[in-house]
C-alpha cells in the first residue's frame, strides 16, 4: 500500500507495472492500424486516398474499436491499484480498539487521600475515547468485572465515582489476577489493539504479574501504569527490579497521577495507526477501484456495433 496523502492510498501499486505494458501494445497497435498492415505499402498512395474517399476504407471508426480494449484495460488496471479513501472513526471499528480499565480498590488505595485524583484521572480518560468502547475491572483480595465493554461511557464514569473504601469484600491486593482477568476480556472480545489502564500503588505487585502483563502485550494490547502515591498500606511495595521487569514484559507505559494530559493523549491516539502498526490498517480504507470498471465497460461497448451495410 502506498499512501498518497493523509486520506488517500493505493492498496495494491504493484499493478502499476502493466500500465506501461498496455500503453506499449496500444502504440504498436495504432500505429499497425494507421497504415492499415501491409496494404500501405503495396497500394500506391493516390490509389489508397481514392479508396478513402470512395469509403472503401474507413480509419477512424476502425480505429476507436481497436483501441478500446485497450482503454478498457487500462481502466481496471486502475481499478485494481486500489484507489482508497480513509473511512472516519466511527462505529464501524469499534470492535477492533477498546479500552480496559483495571483498577485497584483495596484499603491502601481508597482510603489514601489521593484516591478521588485516582477516580477523576480515570474519568478524564473516558472522555476522549469517542466510540471505543471501554470495560472496567477492579480487585483487592479477589478481581472483579465491575462493567463489561460498553461504549456507554457517562454511566462507565457514574460507576467509577461510586468505588470507596468498603467497595472490595476481599482484603488484600492481588493485581495478577485482574491483569490475567483483563487478558480473557481481549479474548473473548476478539480486540486486537485495546489499551489496558492499570492504577496501582504497586502493592501486591510480583513475577506472577508481571507474567500477567506479558500475557497481555501477547495479545498485542498495550499497558499502561499509573503508579498511585500512596501512604495508607500494609502490603509490600514493589522493588525497583518487579517494575522494571513489567516495562520489559509490554513493553508497559508508566505514568505518574499528574500526567494529565500524557493519559488522555494516549488514550485518544488515531485507532488507525495502531492497527497499522499490528497490520490491520486496510481495514481502515474504502476501495474504489471497482468504480472503474463502469467506464471500463462503456469503452467495450463499441466492439459490440453493427456495421453499416
Amino acid at each position: 500500500m502506498i499512501v498518497l496523502a493523509d486520506d488517500i492510498a493505493l492498496l495494491r501499486p504493484f499493478w502499476l507495472a502493466s500500465l506501461p505494458l498496455i500503453l506499449v501494445l496500444a502504440v504498436l497497435v495504432r500505429r499497425r492500424y494507421a497504415q492499415l498492415g501491409e496494404w500501405s505499402r503495396r497500394i500506391d498512395p493516390h490509389l489508397m486516398a481514392a479508396m478513402e474517399r470512395l469509403g472503401r476504407v474507413g480509419r477512424a471508426g476502425g480505429a476507436g474499436a481497436t483501441l478500446a480494449p485497450f482503454l478498457a484495460a487500462g481502466l481496471i488496471c486502475l481499478g485494481l491499484l486500489g484507489p482508497a479513501v480513509k473511512r472516519g472513526d466511527g462505529a464501524s471499528f469499534r470492535n477492533l480498539d477498546g479500552v480496559i480499565y483495571v483498577m485497584d480498590i483495596s484499603r491502601s488505595m481508597t482510603e489514601d487521600e489521593t484516591w478521588q485524583d485516582v477516580v477523576t484521572l480515570a474519568r478524564s480518560g473516558l472522555n476522549v475515547l469517542g466510540s471505543r468502547p471501554a470495560a472496567l475491572i477492579v480487585y483487592g483480595g479477589d478481581s472483579y468485572e465491575a462493567a463489561a465493554l460498553t461504549t456507554d461511557h457517562l454511566q462507565l464514569g457514574q460507576t467509577m465515582s461510586l468505588l470507596e473504601a468498603g467497595t472490595m469484600p476481599d482484603a488484600g491486593s492481588r493485581p495478577a489476577l485482574a491483569l490475567r482477568q483483563a487478558a480473557s476480556v481481549l479474548a473473548r472480545s476478539d480486540i486486537l489493539a485495546a489499551d489496558v489502564v492499570l492504577f496501582s500503588d504497586g502493592a501486591g505487585f510480583g513475577p506472577e504479574a508481571v507474567a500477567a502483563g506479558r500475557s497481555i502485550a501477547d495479545r498485542g494490547a498495550r499497558l499502561i501504569v499509573v503508579q498511585v502515591p500512596t501512604t495508607v498500606s500494609g502490603d509490600i511495595r514493589p522493588d525497583a527490579g518487579a517494575w522494571s521487569a513489567l516495562a520489559n514484559a509490554g513493553p508497559a507505559t508508566f505514568l505518574r497521577l499528574e500526567d494529565f494530559e500524557r493519559l488522555t493523549a494516549l488514550l485518544a491516539e488515531d485507532a488507525g495507526k495502531r492497527l497499522d502498526r499490528q497490520e490491520f490498517g486496510l481495514a481502515f480504507w474504502t476501495d474504489h477501484g471497482r468504480l472503474l470498471l463502469i467506464p471500463a465497460l462503456l469503452a467495450l461497448i463499441g466492439l459490440f456495433r453493427r456495421e453499416a451495410t
